[in-house]
């Protein structure tokens, strides 16, 4: 019996533990308020924020293409060759430019690989980049902000049906292909 109590307790711990390990990767996963560690540590805070820079500025692939892209270090360099050029961060940046290589920058934000976000279709559409990213002017460094389950999503669309100029879809194969 003692031995059959003890049994049980480690595979609770055991299970226990396992449940915690796969709800903080999950939760990592799914940004909740935690964005992954950066090669450079670039604030949306003060690009979006404080200087008050258009999304589109740097992810002008957003416009263009179903992807908004992460602007290449180039574009970062147009200002950054001149403005806080002494700053360490900016060193670094300046060290891949010269370098020719592009920031392995981590991703932020996780759809499953079944579901594909069409950015140009919701720029077009007049969608404001906060809605899907969050309050990005206000984060020192960018975490998943809501949760981009399906339902989220189609919460938005169910509003969106009606609007004469960009009615939204509710056709699965829009986003699921």
């Amino acid at each position: 019996m003692k031995r059959a109590l003890v049994l049980a307790s480690l595979v609770l711990i055991v299970l226990a533990a396992g449940t915690a390990a796969f709800t903080q990767s999950f939760s990592v996963q799914l940004g909740l308020n935690r964005g992954p560690t950066q090669p450079i540590n670039f604030s949306h805070k003060i690009h979006a924020g404080q200087l008050g820079m258009n999304c589109l500025y740097c992810h002008y692939g957003a416009e263009k293409s179903p992807i908004a892209n992460l602007p290449p270090v180039s574009t970062c360099m147009g200002c950054h060759k001149i403005a806080a050029a002494d700053k360490p961060e900016i060193q670094k940046l300046s060290g891949y430019f010269q370098r020719g290589e592009q920031v392995p920058w981590v991703e932020v934000y996780w759809l499953p690989d079944h579901v594909k976000f069409n950015h140009k279709r919701h720029v077009r559409a007049g969608i404001e980049c906060q809605s899907c990213h969050g309050p990005v002017q206000e984060m020192a460094a960018v975490y998943q902000y809501p949760s981009l389950k399906m339902g989220w999503c189609v919460s938005c669309h169910r509003q969106k049906l009606d609007d004469p100029v960009h009615p939204a879809t509710m056709d699965c194969v829009v986003c699921h292909h």
